[in-house]
């Protein structure tokens, strides 16, 4: 008789451990289709000569190429003569957005500066560069 309830126990344990299983891998799957991945049109733009004192705006584009909404959680230029702006919405899969830097050209000469942007699509921030020469 005890045989018999050791045996049963083992028998609805290792039942119970099974079940659990199967619910982990469902969670896993879906996760794994709720991805959401970007594409960048291009991650540096040269805008070449530009003269002084006319601020530049420089238009960075991506598309959402997975299937969840990307949000772009923080944009942020390298120094005080870039502004930024981006687009505040969710960006649907299939759809594009963009986030614009605008250099002020105060000093004249070659210029090097950066935009890092976070989302939710990426674990690291992207760093988009812009290059140009002020005359």
């Amino acid at each position: 008789m005890k045989i018999i309830k050791i045996s049963m126990l083992a028998l609805a344990l290792s039942l119970m451990s099974f079940s659990a299983i199967v619910p982990v891998k469902v969670i896993l799957s879906k996760t794994e289709k709720a991805l959401a991945s970007i594409s960048w049109k291009a991650e540096s733009i040269d805008v070449g000569e530009i003269p002084q004192g006319t601020p530049k705006a420089i238009v960075f584009e991506f598309k959402n190429t997975g299937n969840a909404a990307v949000v772009i959680t923080n944009v942020k230029g390298s120094c005080g003569c870039t502004a930024t702006d981006y687009t505040k919405e969710p960006i649907l899969p299939g759809k594009s957005a963009k986030v614009t830097a605008t250099y002020n050209a105060a000093n004249k000469g070659a210029f090097t500066k950066t935009v890092t942007v976070t989302t939710s699509a990426e674990t690291a921030p992207k760093i988009l560069t812009l290059r140009g020469t002020v005359i």
